[in-house]
């Protein structure tokens, strides 16, 4: 008879414990409560040790003085009394026994009530170059024990900045600061993973999606240029090659949104004016078809950036502004200049009137002016998000408002 075989056993449970470990003593963790309490505490014991020797100083000094010999017998024959602090009892021979005993008690209180004021008046000197000292001291104190504070604000304002990479890597004793810095850098690390990730996708979609459209294009320019096609194949040649063209559109502004929205590291000098013209340029013919007037002055202004996407910005605004624009006597205003020490570049049009609320919906991916989403052949809906992401990664911003009239005013500001 076979042996029945034996049940199988659990897996050993794991000897490794993820949660922190919690130290012997939690007590004596040298914290920030305690670390303060033992300074402010210290701070009020020196301070309270310093007074008191001040004023028993000034108590001695006073008591010396207040003991010093109201008169002095000059004559012991003639019973003759000479003294400085008391006046009263130098002519003593002319006084009866009872107003010299009075004269001598007024001279003893006057003297006494001299020597507390003189007291009061250093110890409070003293008190106040104490407080002076002691807020010196602790102002340098709290400085030094809130500066891996200022450490923790520096590096979230360098991340702010899109600059992810950045971490804190405080060290110290381990407290409540040292904590609050390593969780930071954890979650800096979960966020940059996950925007890496995110731009990774994006960029390899884009990529990837590139090729089947190019062959799509291929082949649907091979078959327009076949004499011998019918009409019905060659306007269907046309409409898929106009779609095809648009989905080209929005592989490259995806790719371009997924870069720009990294810190530009690599900055040549830029002039804006002269990438406000090469837009232009490359606008200049759809604006005569569409009986558009280009006009603006373009000043000089070198910014550092990378061209390629500066160009990018100017070449977006511009062509919304023609397309988005009146069917007639439309014109549209391009102007490069230095304001407040800072470089913008300002696109101006007419065009439909444009409610406020909805200019900020503008600059949403896929949006349009009224629409959810894209629906016309004017583009593929990521231009302004484009040129705010490419404002962004260069330092700037980019800004919208409505033309009375209709229309809209972009303003670009970048660093110069």
């Amino acid at each position: 008879m076979a042996a029945t075989p034996a049940p199988p056993q659990a897996p050993p449970k794991p000897t490794w414990d993820p949660r922190r470990p919690e130290p012997p003593f939690p007590w004596l963790r040298p914290t920030i409560r305690i670390r303060l309490t033992l300074l402010y505490g210290g701070m009020f014991l020196i301070a309270g040790i310093l007074l008191l020797l001040i004023i028993y100083l000034l108590a001695a000094q006073a008591l010396t003085t207040g003991n010093r010999p109201l008169f002095k017998i000059v004559d012991g024959t003639a019973i003759r009394v000479a003294s400085e602090n008391c006046p009263a009892v130098n002519n003593a021979s002319n006084l009866s026994l009872a107003e010299f005993n009075a004269a001598i008690s007024a001279c003893i209180d006057d003297q006494r009530q001299a020597a507390l004021d003189s007291l009061l008046s250093r110890s409070l000197l003293a008190l106040l170059g104490l407080a002076v000292i002691a807020f010196a001291f602790g102002y340098a104190m709290a400085g030094r024990v809130l500066a891996p504070l200022g450490r923790i604000t520096r590096t979230a304002r360098a991340v702010a900045g899109s600059d992810l990479s950045r971490r804190i890597e405080l060290d110290g004793p381990d407290d409540e600061l040292k904590e609050l810095a390593d969780t930071f850098d954890d979650m800096l690390e979960r966020l940059q993973r996950a925007f890496t990730a995110q731009q990774r996708f994006v960029g390899n979609a884009s990529h990837e999606l590139r090729t089947p459209l190019a062959i799509n294009r291929t082949l649907l320019e091979v078959q327009l240029s076949d004499p011998n096609a019918p009409v019905e194949v060659q306007q269907l040649g046309k409409t898929l090659l106009a779609t095809n063209e648009r989905s080209e559109q929005l592989v490259e502004g995806l790719l371009l949104l997924a870069r720009s929205d990294n810190q530009i590291v690599e900055r040549k000098p830029v002039d804006l004016a002269e990438v406000a013209t090469q837009a232009i340029d490359q606008v200049h013919a759809e604006a005569q078809a569409k009986g558009v007037e280009i006009r603006g002055e373009r000043k000089s202004v070198i910014v550092q950036g990378n061209g390629v996407l500066l160009e990018r910005i100017a070449l977006n605004l511009v062509q919304n502004a023609v397309r988005y624009n009146v069917p007639e006597n439309g014109w549209v205003e391009v102007v490069t200049d230095t304001q407040h020490g800072q470089a913008v570049l300002v696109v101006t049009n007419t065009g439909p009137v444009v409610p406020a609320y909805e200019v900020d919906n503008l600059f949403e991916p896929f949006r349009r002016l009224r629409t959810e989403r894209t629906g016309s052949d004017k583009g593929v809906g990521l231009g302004l998000s484009i040129a705010r992401s490419v404002a962004r990664a260069h330092g700037g911003y980019i800004t919208a408002q409505p033309r009375e009239g209709g229309g809209l005013v972009m303003r670009v500001t970048l660093p110069v």
